[in-house]
C-alpha cells in the first residue's frame, strides 16, 4: 500500500499545514493569586499519508496531563474533528474549525467520557503564524460559558 501524496490531500487538510512544527506552551489560570504554568511543549506533524494531523503535548507539571490528539476531516460536516487522549485515561471528541487564523475546539455532546460539562477553546494565530493566543471555557450543566484558563502557543521549531 502506498501513501497518499500531500498534493492529493483534501484542500481543507492543507489549510492545517500552519500548525506543523514544535511549539512551547504557557497556561495562565485565574485565581488569587493567578497561576502561570510554562515549559510545556506541543508538536504537530502529519501522519504518513497526510490525512491526519497528530498533536503530541508534554507538560512538565504533574497536575497537567500529557496528551495526544488526532485531527482529521469530519465527513458529516464542513469542518474537522479532533480525537483527544491524555495520560489520565480521558478520551474526548471535539468539533474543530479553522479559518482566517482562528482555531476552535468545541465539546457539546456526550463522547467517550462522562459528559458533565461543555468545553470550548478559541485561539487566534498571530499575523506571522508563530504564536497562538487562546482561552478555554467551560459550561457546567444549567450554566453559561465561563473562562477556564488562557493557553498560548509560541513556535520554536
Amino acid at each position: 500500500m502506498t501513501a497518499t501524496p500531500a498534493s492529493e490531500r483534501d484542500p481543507a487538510l492543507q489549510l492545517l499545514d500552519g500548525f506543523v512544527g514544535t511549539w512551547s506552551l504557557e497556561a495562565s489560570f485565574p485565581g488569587d493569586p493567578p497561576v502561570t504554568m510554562g515549559g510545556g511543549r506541543s508538536v504537530f506533524e502529519w501522519m504518513d499519508g497526510g490525512q491526519f494531523l497528530i498533536q503530541r503535548t508534554d507538560i512538565p507539571d504533574p497536575d497537567a496531563p500529557n496528551s495526544l490528539a488526532v485531527i482529521g476531516l469530519d465527513p458529516a460536516a464542513d469542518a474537522y474533528v479532533q480525537h483527544y487522549f491524555d495520560a489520565r485515561g480521558v478520551a474526548r471528541l471535539y468539533a474543530m474549525t479553522f479559518g482566517q487564523g482562528v482555531w476552535t475546539l468545541t465539546r457539546e455532546a456526550a463522547d467517550f467520557s462522562p459528559f458533565d460539562f461543555r468545553q470550548r477553546f478559541t485561539g487566534s494565530f498571530s499575523a506571522d503564524g508563530d504564536s497562538i493566543r487562546g482561552a478555554w471555557e467551560l459550561a457546567e450543566p444549567g450554566s453559561g460559558w465561563s473562562h477556564d484558563f488562557d493557553l498560548s502557543y509560541t513556535r520554536v521549531g
